[in-house]
C-alpha cells in the first residue's frame, strides 16, 4: 500500500488514481487480449480488470473507509458509505482491443471532484466540483469550451432504451444537422471531456440513470463545472427519470440540437 497518497485531497485523489489506470492501459496496449464475456455482446479484458485493481489501490491507500463502484469489480466496501467513488476503468474497450487508442479512464467522486485520463496521450481532465482543468506536461489550464469546430459525437452502440422516440442515427440524416454540424462517432466518454475542452461542440447518447453511472459521471461533473449545457435527450434535467445525454458547448448549440430531436418527434415532451 503506497502511504504517499493518504494526504491527498479528494481531487488531487482522482487525477491519481486515473492516471494509476491509465498507466495500465497504456502499457497493456497493443498485446492479445482475452474477451471476458459480459453478455448481450459485451466483454471486458484483463486490461479492465487490472486498471481496475491499481485504481483501487490508489483510493484504498488514501481513504479506506470509502467505498468504491466499478465497471469490473461491481461495489465494493459498504455501500452506505459517506463517499463513494465511481470507476470506469477503460471506457472504450472494444476500440482498445482491436488497437484503437480512443478510450478513457474515468474516476469520480459522487457529487465531488473527478478526472478522466487520457492514457495515450497523457492528459487528464479534472474537476473539483467548481472548475474543470487539464493537467498535461506539469501545468494546469482551465477549460473552456466552444462549439467553433461544429463537431458532434454521437453515441450509436447500443442499448437504445428510448427507441424508436430517439434514434441517434436517424438524427445524422436530418438535413439540418449537415448545415450545422459534422459527426464523429468515437465510442467513448472522452468525448464528453472533448466537449468541456472545446475540441467537440456537442456528445448525444441514448441511455438511462447515465449520471449515476460509472460511464458517464465523471465527463458529466467534467461538462458541468467547464460551463456546458447538460440535460437529457429531452431537454430535461437529467437524473433518476431521465432520458439520454445531450451535453454542449453553449446554449446556442443546445438549442439547434434540441430543436432537430423535437422537431422529428424522436422525444416527445412529456412521455
Amino acid at each position: 500500500m503506497n502511504n504517499s497518497h493518504a494526504g491527498l485531497d479528494d481531487t488531487e485523489l482522482a487525477i491519481t488514481a486515473a492516471r494509476a489506470g491509465a498507466e495500465v492501459v497504456r502499457a497493456r496496449y497493443g498485446q492479445r487480449h482475452a474477451r471476458i464475456d459480459k453478455g448481450a455482446g459485451d466483454f471486458a479484458t484483463e486490461a479492465d480488470v487490472a486498471a481496475e485493481e491499481a485504481i483501487l489501490g490508489v483510493i484504498r491507500a488514501a481513504r479506506p473507509e470509502d467505498s468504491v463502484l466499478g465497471e469490473e469489480g461491481g461495489q465494493r466496501g459498504a455501500a452506505g458509505s459517506a463517499q463513494q467513488w465511481l470507476v470506469d476503468p477503460l471506457c472504450g474497450t472494444l476500440n482498445y482491443a482491436v488497437g484503437n487508442m480512443l478510450v478513457a479512464v474515468n474516476v469520480a467522486l459522487r457529487n465531488g471532484p473527478a478526472a478522466v485520463a487520457d492514457p495515450f496521450s497523457g492528459e487528464v481532465f479534472f474537476t473539483d466540483g467548481e472548475t474543470a482543468r487539464l493537467r498535461h506536461d506539469g501545468r494546469d489550464t482551465q477549460l473552456a469550451p466552444t462549439a467553433a469546430t461544429r463537431l458532434v459525437d454521437v453515441n450509436l452502440d447500443p442499448p437504445f432504451p428510448n427507441a424508436p422516440r430517439f434514434r441517434a442515427v436517424d438524427l445524422l440524416a436530418r438535413p439540418g444537422f449537415v448545415e450545422w454540424f459534422r459527426p464523429r462517432v468515437v465510442s467513448t466518454t472522452l468525448a464528453l471531456a472533448w466537449v468541456a475542452a472545446g475540441k467537440r461542440a456537442a456528445y448525444i447518447t441514448d441511455g438511462d440513470r447515465l449520471a449515476e453511472s460509472v460511464h458517464f459521471a465523471a465527463g458529466i461533473s467534467l461538462c458541468r463545472a467547464a460551463g456546458c449545457v447538460v440535460t437529457g435527450i429531452d431537454g430535461a434535467p437529467i437524473g433518476p427519470t431521465g432520458r439520454g445525454l445531450l451535453v454542449t458547448a453553449d446554449a446556442e448549440t443546445h438549442g439547434l440540437l434540441l430543436s432537430m430531436i423535437r422537431s422529428r418527434g424522436e422525444v416527445a415532451q412529456g412521455c
